[in-house]
This record gives C-alpha cells, sequence and structure tokens, in this order.
C-alpha cells in the first residue's frame, strides 16, 4: 500500500533491508525474512496480522534506523514464505499459533539475538502475546495495537454478525458467497468454500472474506486499501489461513492470553497498549481486558481512530512507543 503524506510525516524515512534470506522451519515451510536499519542496533521483530497478511516495506518505518536493528518476517503461507497459501493443495495443517511461536524462537536463536523487542498489531498481537507468554525471557518489550486474542466473542462480534449493526451495508456484500442455509455458523460456511479446489468457488469467497475486512478496518473508507487487499493471490491466502485460525480458536484455551497475563505471565515485561477507540475489527473491550491484567503496560486510547496502524493517531502513538524504548 501507499502511505498518506499525513502518515508520511509520521513515519522514519523509507529505508532497504541489508539482508534476506529463507528460514527453513521445517515441514516444508520456507519462511521469509529480512533486516534493515541498524545491524548494531537494538534488536526488534515485527509481526504482520491476518494471520496472513504478510509485511510490506512500510512497516520498517516505525523504527528509528538508527537505533534499531529491524527484523520483519512473514509469517508461514502467506507474503514471499512458501508454500504459500494461494495454491488450494498448500497443506495447512502445519500452520498454527504454536509452529508461530517456534518460528521465532527459532529466528532469534539463528541471529545469536539475547532479547530482543517484540512490536505486533491485531493478529500480530495475538502472537506477540503468545510468544512473550511463552519465552517471557527474551522479550525486552512489547509494542502493541488493536488488541485480539481469538475469544469466542471476539469471533462472534466481526465474523458471525456482531459488527453487521455497523456495517449493514458492507456485511451484505460478506454474506453473498454463503447459502442461506449455511449463515448461523459463518467461520465454518467460509472453511468449506475457501477449501474448495474449485477457483471459481473459492476465489470470490476469498474476495468476499478480505473485502469485509478491509472495508471496516480504518475509520474513514480507504479504497486502495480495500483494492490492494482483494487481488486475488493476496486475498486468498490472506482469507484461508484467517478461516483456518479462527475455525480452531487459535489452538489457545478460551481466554487463555488474557487469563495468563493476569496469573503473572508478562509480569515485568514493559509495554505499550494502543488501541483505536472506534476499532470496529477489534473492539477496545480486549485492550482494556489486556490493561487491566497487565498493569506494567502503559494504555493509549486513540480518539479518532479505527483499527489500522495507517492511520494518523495510532500510527504516531507507536512511533513514540518504539522511541521511547530504542534507548533501553
Amino acid at each position: 500500500m501507499s502511505v498518506p503524506a499525513t502518515l508520511a510525516d509520521i513515519l522514519y524515512p523509507e529505508i532497504e533491508p541489508y539482508e534476506t534470506g529463507f528460514l527453513l522451519a521445517g515441514d516444508g515451510q520456507r519462511v521469509f525474512w529480512e533486516q534493515s536499519g541498524n545491524p548494531d542496533g537494538k534488536p526488534v521483530v515485527f509481526l504482520h496480522g491476518g494471520p496472513g497478511g504478510g509485511t510490506a516495506p512500510w512497516h520498517r518505518r516505525f523504527f528509528d534506523p538508527e537505533a534499531y536493528r529491524i527484523i520483519l518476517f512473514d509469517q508461514r503461507g502467506c507474503g514471499r514464505s512458501t508454500p504459500h497459501a494461494s495454491d488450494p493443495a498448500a497443506e495447512l495443517r502445519f500452520n498454527t499459533t504454536w509452529h508461530l511461536v517456534a518460528d521465532l524462537e527459532l529466528l532469534r536463536r539463528n541471529f545469536g539475538i539475547a532479547r530482543w523487542q517484540v512490536f505486533g498489531g491485531s493478529w500480530g498481537s495475538t502472537l506477540a502475546l503468545a510468544y512473550a507468554q511463552s519465552h517471557p525471557e527474551v522479550v525486552s518489550e512489547l509494542v502493541l495495537r488493536g488488541i485480539f486474542t481469538l475469544r469466542r466473542h471476539e469471533l462472534e462480534w466481526f465474523y458471525e454478525g456482531g459488527a453487521a449493526a455497523l456495517f449493514p451495508d458492507l456485511w451484505e456484500d460478506y454474506l453473498a458467497p454463503v447459502p442461506v442455509i449455511e449463515r448461523s455458523r459463518m467461520i465454518e460456511a467460509y472453511h468449506r468454500l475457501l477449501t474448495d479446489p474449485d477457483p471459481a468457488v473459492h476465489v470470490p469467497a476469498a474476495q468476499a472474506w478480505t473485502r469485509w475486512e478491509a472495508s471496516t478496518v480504518t475509520l474513514r473508507p480507504d479504497p486502495e486499501l480495500v483494492d490492494a487487499m482483494t487481488a486475488s493471490e493476496s486475498a486468498t491466502a490472506f482469507a484461508r489461513i484467517e478461516n483456518h485460525y479462527f475455525l480452531h480458536g487459535g489452538w489457545l484455551r478460551e481466554g487463555q492470553l488474557i487469563a495468563d497475563a493476569a496469573a503473572g505471565a508478562l509480569r515485568g515485561i514493559p509495554g505499550v497498549i494502543v488501541q483505536g477507540r472506534y476499532d470496529a475489527c477489534t473492539p477496545p473491550m480486549t485492550a482494556w481486558d489486556l490493561h487491566r491484567a497487565w498493569p506494567d503496560a502503559e494504555f493509549v486510547m486513540v480518539d479518532d481512530a479505527g483499527h489500522s496502524a495507517a492511520e494518523p493517531g495510532i500510527a504516531a502513538a507507536l512511533v513514540a512507543a518504539t522511541d521511547r524504548f530504542a534507548a533501553s
């Protein structure tokens, strides 16, 4: 996606990677990674959303390139990682939250990093929390945005009809590929469509699934974002991976990430939670629950924003957080 002028003034200047490669993660998975910024700087790993969203060059720009060693990677099945989930034959059984947590830890060890900052938004916040609760000793800070923990009521709000109260016109487009008799269980219905090997079935379904999300993640409509996200190959991978994770509840116990935070799993890890007041995708209730469970973290509510990290208020809060931690 291109970066709006106001956002361009908030983020750091464009930079190019100084190194790229693939992590051989096992299970036939090749996970793409890149490094940019200062090779001797503070390590930070960027966790993209979705799951299945992939990284983009502008994601490097949340970090001071003189202070940070910036690591981006495309999670299994998306972006430049292979096998790509846009192929109906691609196997997703090796693509779970805990496979990604293991990939993160393997990446850290391969890079010889003792501790790193973990930065993630939306699904990236889920993965960041799962990783930090599994490996708290290697996380220097957490910078999180648009908190999502895959609790059942979070999934039902956005994918089973709750958010239709705000977007009835867009919800009709999301409903369209699904037979009326299956609309009481939309995630399951979409799973059937997205795993159909016929492109005439899975491509329109993937585009409808992805269009629903792309159309609702910003406070104001962003047609350019919608067009970019619904391109057939990226939409198919995005929708298939998201649906796969949501069907299985992220392989998490119900309420696991909030409950474990409340039990002290993040104790001593400093952090910042950035949340858009009008986030219709991951409403503020989850960010607030995490804030109450994790008192070490600063809570920042952005009153004029939705879900997207590209919204100026959210981007400014994220850059302020990474600047704050740059020298620590």
